[in-house]
């Protein structure tokens, strides 16, 4: 059973999704992205979701402060990593609302998003366009506070990849725990219990694994 959003800037946010999902002009508000460091080199081509090749294809790219951090101001997360793509970024950018950013910036926004511990996320409009790549945490992330807080698990699209651990080679050391922002992983007398189905292969367990006992694999269908 789904929890009451009792919050003003979430529920204006979740009224407007539901209209757009009973209208049938999306079908998810957000998607996961695996942090590219988590990914190893394969002799296949990585999905175009993967957050440098949107980058890349976008015609325009600009930054902005993550719009959730400035209204919650819960942590110390990066504020400056939200990227607009395209018409949007163009828009915001004659507001003097974000700026134009190269891609090599860019890129080193990424990295710090990483070291942060930061879920990538792309954000579609009624137009199934990507219109936003974001670097979310879980305690000020509009979507992320939806789906963890108030089981709107419709909202968001697991990513094409999932985190497979080889408990041999695992030392049990938590890091993995503690950086899984979906409750994936847990101690369970000293060792780690791994939740499959909790895993929304964001990647983030992967690049702080000091074993590397962890791999990102292509999700089963």
């Amino acid at each position: 059973m789904e929890k009451k959003v009792d919050d003003p800037f979430l529920e204006k946010i979740i009224v407007k999704y539901d209209q757009w999902l009973g209208a049938g002009q999306i079908s998810c508000s957000s998607k996961v992205i695996p942090v590219s460091e988590s990914l190893q080199a394969r002799q296949w081509v990585l999905p175009t979701e993967q957050v440098f090749e949107i980058l890349r294809n976008a015609t325009s790219v600009a930054l902005q402060k993550c719009m959730c951090r400035v209204h919650y101001n819960r942590c110390d997360k990066p504020l400056e990593v939200c990227f607009l793509l395209d018409e949007v970024a163009d828009k915001f950018v004659a507001k003097d609302l974000a700026r134009h950013i190269s891609l090599p910036e860019a890129t080193d926004v990424l990295r710090k998003a990483n070291e942060s511990g930061l879920v990538h996320l792309s954000l579609y409009m009624p137009d199934h366009q990507i219109f936003a790549l974001c670097s979310c945490c879980p305690c000020c992330c509009h979507d992320l506070q939806l789906v963890r807080l108030f089981g709107r698990k419709d909202l968001m699209l697991y990513s094409e990849y999932i985190a497979e651990t080889d408990m041999e080679t695992c030392i049990h050391c938590g890091d993995c725990v503690e950086r899984c922002v979906f409750g994936a992983r847990a101690f369970e007398d000293g060792q780690l219990v791994y939740n499959t189905d909790a895993c929304t292969g964001c990647g983030l367990c992967v690049t702080i694994c000091p074993v590397q006992a962890t791999v990102m694999q292509p999700r089963k269908p």
